[in-house]
């Protein structure tokens, strides 16, 4: 993930000042040295990270910080308030025109992820109730017509298309076609280049004079670091664009681009790509993605990515069962689905408080794959009474799911144990067994790749 030895780096400087107990001056102003070293590590644009550890060392050095009774914590507490104002304090949406379709033009280098991360957001839009419609306004990249017929096709959403004619009159025509055709947005995927040049800027700035876009949005791998920032002010000179899109901050990228492109441009960061399904898009919450730089985790995003994976009546039949002791294999399985829904086990352990800290903690999802191959060599009969499993059955589950008799037992055994604590908790002295949680230490083994 995109920040993770920014995060680590400035984490061992907060250790270093909560070990002091009490802070002089000379401590913070060596403190925010480390911090500046760590961000341009991170490639942030240096105007930035002089610019933003001034302000943080002027608030940090008031004797009211130095002199409370945790001080480090007050430190923390800055530089969190002044990361989340870097990337512009509160989260932004997309401008809508109540009086027609809302126009959003899409721009960027070529190789930005424009094509694919504006087709997630069409996406995106499609899931909230919007009707929206993408626009080929690339002729120049080798197939980028069919890449957005592709994107356009496993989302649902229609691409309005005109061949190699001039991009200028299909943005007009797309716009008057999504008024005829009560499509509420239009997303014009526009040409790219490998850098900036005037004949890129003068297409793209006469498609904006044409349609009048409500929304300039530009695209910026966040993997490219200071180069991202250099497009953005070239495209915002040009366009003055109206948001940041920023792609690939999944990746294992330094992530400077986010802390550089608000500060540079002055136009908000509205939107993320955090991963290469078409469902991966997040719009961009500074205050939440400062947290996950200080190692704070991201709760909130947490807690969205549960409700979106949550069936609320599988949950309710879930608790029937636990309630009247019938949890099966089949169930185990279901809640292993939802699970998966969520994203990787790394990328949510990333989001809970401190799971900065469990970076030597890494969770086998290869076992978690040969788990689910053990269910699915099941039967039905076999998922909901696992009691009936005896030796032969245990050498065909094996050789279907291509692992060893040993792991299938593994399994078994520790489903067995799951039962029996399910057994006890719904059992009527369930409450007094709560209070004793502490003491009962679980069950040994685990579940494979937990």
């Amino acid at each position: 993930m995109a920040f993770e030895g920014l995060t680590e780096k400035i984490n061992n400087t907060f250790k270093k000042l909560r070990g002091k107990g009490r802070l002089k001056e000379e401590d913070v102003k060596e403190a925010m040295r480390e911090i500046r070293l760590a961000l341009l590590e991170a490639d942030v644009s240096y105007k930035v990270c002089k610019d933003f550890t001034k302000l943080v060392t002027a608030r940090c050095v008031d004797t009211e910080v130095l002199e409370s009774l945790t001080p480090a914590q007050m430190i923390i507490k800055i530089v969190n308030e002044e990361l989340t104002k870097l990337m512009g304090s509160d989260t932004k949406h997309i401008t809508i025109n109540p009086n027609g379709p809302t126009v959003v033009m899409l721009v960027g280098l070529q190789g930005a992820g424009k094509t694919t991360n504006g087709s997630k957001l069409a996406g995106l839009m499609k899931r909230q109730g919007r009707n929206p419609l993408l626009v080929a306004c690339d002729i120049y990249r080798p197939a980028a017509i069919t890449q957005l017929k592709v994107c356009g096709e496993k989302l649902g959403i229609p691409v309005f298309d005109r061949g190699t004619q001039n991009p200028v009159e299909t943005a007009k025509e797309a716009v008057l076609y999504a008024r005829q055709h009560g499509h509420d947005m239009v997303f014009l995927d526009t040409a790219g280049r490998l850098h900036v040049d005037e004949a890129l800027m003068n297409e793209l700035k006469n498609i904006k004079e044409t349609v009048k876009p409500q929304e300039i949005m530009l695209v910026v791998d966040a993997m490219t670091g200071q180069d991202a920032v250099n497009a953005a002010q070239s495209f915002n000179e040009w366009l003055d664009i109206d948001s940041v899109m920023l792609s690939k901050l999944d990746g294992d990228a330094r992530g400077g681009a986010a802390l550089s492109v608000k500060a540079i441009t002055g136009k908000p960061i509205k939107f993320a790509g955090i991963g290469e399904k078409l469902e991966d898009i997040e719009p961009f919450h500074p205050d939440r993605m400062a947290s996950r730089i200080l190692g704070m985790g991201d709760m909130l995003t947490l807690i969205e990515k549960a409700e979106k994976a949550f069936d609320a009546k599988k949950a309710q039949e879930m608790e029937e069962k636990l309630r009247s002791n019938r949890f099966t294999m089949q169930d185990f399985y279901d809640q292993m689905q939802q699970l998966k829904n969520m994203g990787s086990m790394e990328e949510l352990l990333a989001q809970m408080p401190g799971g900065n800290q469990l970076k030597g903690v890494k969770m086998d999802e290869k076992a978690m794959g040969r788990t689910e191959a053990i269910i699915l060599s099941m039967t039905p009969k076999e998922r909901e009474n696992p009691g009936i499993i005896g030796a032969s059955r245990k050498k065909r589950i094996a050789a279907g799911a291509g692992v060893r008799v040993e792991e299938v037992n593994k399994l078994l055994k520790s489903f067995e144990q799951m039962q029996k604590m399910i057994k006890q908790f719904s059992s009527p002295g369930m409450a007094k067994k709560m209070k004793r949680m502490g003491r009962m230490g679980g069950f040994k083994g685990g579940f494979p790749g937990f």
